[in-house]
């Protein structure tokens, strides 16, 4: 296995646990527990934070010269990337609103 294959393999796998910890956080949400949706969100980011380390890394080294070869692999991973982005984006925003109907 290769560098490339190792890093989008990296994105892949951290970012799919940044998804499922960012779902974890609207369920509790959900039912009331804030404490915990603010935890699974901080365990997202940082499940988050090691793929966007792994994706940087190689746009640094395409940007030095060395050609990264498109690959299948690779579009995934940066499809992976994006949509653990928008969900955190929105578990943020589910988790406000649940936090409001407590509220009410």
């Amino acid at each position: 296995m290769n560098n490339l294959e190792l890093s989008s393999f990296k994105i892949i796998s951290s970012v799919g646990m940044a998804k499922s910890s960012y779902i974890e956080a609207m369920n509790a949400a959900e039912k009331g527990n804030f404490d915990l949706a603010d935890e699974k969100i901080k365990e997202g980011e940082k499940f988050f934070s090691e793929g966007h380390e792994a994706h940087s890394a190689l746009i640094q080294q395409e940007s030095s010269g060395d050609d990264i070869k498109l690959s299948l692999l690779l579009m995934h991973a940066e499809d992976q990337l994006m949509s653990a982005e928008t969900i955190k984006i929105m578990a943020k925003e589910v988790i406000k609103l649940n936090n409001r109907i407590q509220n009410l």
